[in-house]
């Protein structure tokens, strides 16, 4: 496991690893470990919270933090399945344009949105929320990457960890997370956080259908998008029913 533990570290965070061995498997325990580096980086994101100053300031700080850690490619991912599948072009051609390095209207429109919200939320859903937030962006990677969930494309990080991950296995780490989230909620006097997990991986795998029938599949670019999309759900739930 500490090989799959280094290359979801690697591929996940900005932070230097060494990533000894590369296959298949490892990549499904990658993603099968994901939630784990969701964790850390959402404490650290919460160092933001910490620093004195307006709720909105230090919610747009810690999100900015986390793009760092992640070399902001998450996001980068949600712009470019933006654009993919606002083109409306057919499934090809949507992925020509997801692969070029600019960023269209649509990338940029929903990036602006996403980020809004997910700043307004954390203003209310506080620490927990965010770790809670970032914990369930990553075990969203572990349904992307189930078996018969196919690659849009032969090549890229889709194709590398589509179909690793066994339904029981992302079955067992999304109720040890959900359980986990519902101790800590119970302990924080925030019995939502469970809710806000379940929230944000259901928006995920809404959005994992959509682009599977459109793509064909999935890529890196639709599993970045998957992360944003299901840490944005997880905080507005947070925050709303807090």
């Amino acid at each position: 496991m500490i090989d799959g533990l280094r290359f979801a570290v690697g591929t996940l965070t900005a932070f230097p690893v060494r990533v000894e061995r590369v296959d298949r498997r490892v990549a499904g325990q990658a993603m099968l470990l994901a939630p784990l580096v969701g964790l850390a980086l959402g404490g650290l994101a919460c160092l933001a919270l910490l620093l004195p100053g307006p709720e909105l300031l230090g919610a747009a700080l810690a999100l900015a933090l986390l793009a760092a850690m992640t070399r902001g490619l998450h996001l980068d991912g949600l712009a470019d399945l933006a654009d993919g599948l606002g083109s409306g072009r057919p499934a090809a051609q949507a992925l020509d344009i997801m692969k070029k390095s600019d960023i269209g209207p649509f990338g940029v429109m929903t990036l602006v949105l996403t980020l809004l919200v997910q700043a307004a939320a954390l203003t209310r859903a506080g620490p927990a929320g965010l770790i809670a937030a970032c914990v369930t962006g990553r075990l969203a990677l572990a349904w992307a990457c189930r078996a018969g969930v196919p690659a849009a494309r032969p090549g890229g990080l889709g194709a590398m960890v589509s179909g690793t991950v066994r339904p029981a296995a992302a079955w067992a780490v999304t109720a040890a997370t959900v359980l986990v989230a519902a101790v800590a909620g119970l302990a924080l006097g925030q019995p939502v956080i469970p809710v806000g997990v379940a929230a944000g991986l259901g928006a995920s795998l809404v959005l994992l259908r959509h682009a599977g029938r459109r793509l064909g599949g999935v890529t890196g670019d639709v599993l970045g998008a998957l992360v944003e999309v299901a840490t944005a759900g997880c905080l507005v739930v947070c925050a709303a029913f807090r």
